[in-house]
């Protein structure tokens, strides 16, 4: 748990920076578009199941973005 949390600190790799930011702007764009079409999806989906549904995919791309943090670069040496 420890290297967890000094991993969070350190340079997060290219690659799960990409896959961070590609879940939070799906999960923003997901979820505002709920919020915006909330009328006309009120007529398929009770209140509380797209209260649901909009709060979870907004809580993905943020846990998402938030969890790629502990994944740092990994450092080679080439000369061992």
């Amino acid at each position: 748990m420890n290297k967890l949390i000094k991993n969070y600190w350190k340079p997060t790799s290219i690659k799960m920076r990409k896959i961070g930011d590609a879940l939070l702007a799906c999960s923003a764009l997901f979820g505002g578009g709920g919020l915006i079409a909330f009328d006309q999806l009120k007529e398929i989906f009770s209140d509380c199941e797209l209260k649901i549904i909009i709060g979870v995919s907004i809580i993905i791309g943020v846990i998402g973005k938030f969890l790629t943090n502990f994944f740092t670069e990994s450092k080679t040496d080439k000369n061992v």
